[in-house]
């Protein structure tokens, strides 16, 4: 799968990640790799706690089951490389960026509000780790983690598609394609007053 340069016409995000990013990526494997970690449990449980939230949704039941498995499989893979190369899981950090995402979410509508805005802040975490992954998957000196976050570039953009299809399964499409072009603006204020870590995936 070849991701475009002009990541606004691939993924719908307005701004690209910092090139300085991956530099600083690059010399902070262990806490990046560590947060990496982190990232890909937490969307695992996140998938576990939608499955419980919404057990009537029949194909969100259906295409989340395996999703904790494969995000799971994922986790087990990120601290294999730890180990494989001699380094610690660190602490899980807070995600600054996640919990301004949750932040916008509608608290107080109704319950497709509700819903609409789990898929779509679902949605955007994994277009923002697509393009995260892609940046490394091209920038990074070592060849092998290069590849190695190519193929994380692939699945995530996989499914970033995912929670949108599941949106528009369930609530009016010109509804999700509204409401998610809003999101899309939200997250790139979000990122344009984000400081530059390299030790953090978002």
């Amino acid at each position: 799968m070849e991701l475009s340069n002009h990541t606004k016409n691939i993924l719908g995000l307005q701004l690209p990640t910092d090139p300085r990013w991956v530099d600083l990526a690059g010399i902070s494997l262990e806490a990046i790799l560590t947060d990496h970690a982190y990232c890909e449990q937490k969307a695992a449980t996140t998938c576990i706690s939608l499955i419980q939230r919404y057990p009537d949704k029949e194909m969100l039941v259906r295409e989340l089951s395996p999703l904790v498995t494969e995000e799971w499989g994922h986790f087990r893979l990120v601290l294999n490389e730890l180990e494989k190369r001699k380094l610690k899981l660190g602490k899980q950090r807070k995600d600054e960026y996640v919990n301004q995402l949750i932040a916008f979410q509608h608290k107080d509508g109704s319950p497709e509000d509700r819903f609409l805005d789990k898929m779509l802040t679902m949605a955007l975490i994994e277009a923002r780790s697509c393009e995260r992954f892609k940046r490394l998957s091209e920038g990074l000196n070592d060849e092998y983690l290069r590849n190695f976050y190519r193929r994380f570039m692939e699945s995530e953009a996989g499914h970033y598609t995912l929670f949108i299809e599941l949106a528009e399964t369930y609530v009016d499409k010109e509804r999700v394609r509204k409401r998610w072009a809003e999101w899309l603006e939200f997250e790139a204020t979000v990122m344009d007053s984000s400081e530059v870590r390299g030790d953090r995936i978002h």
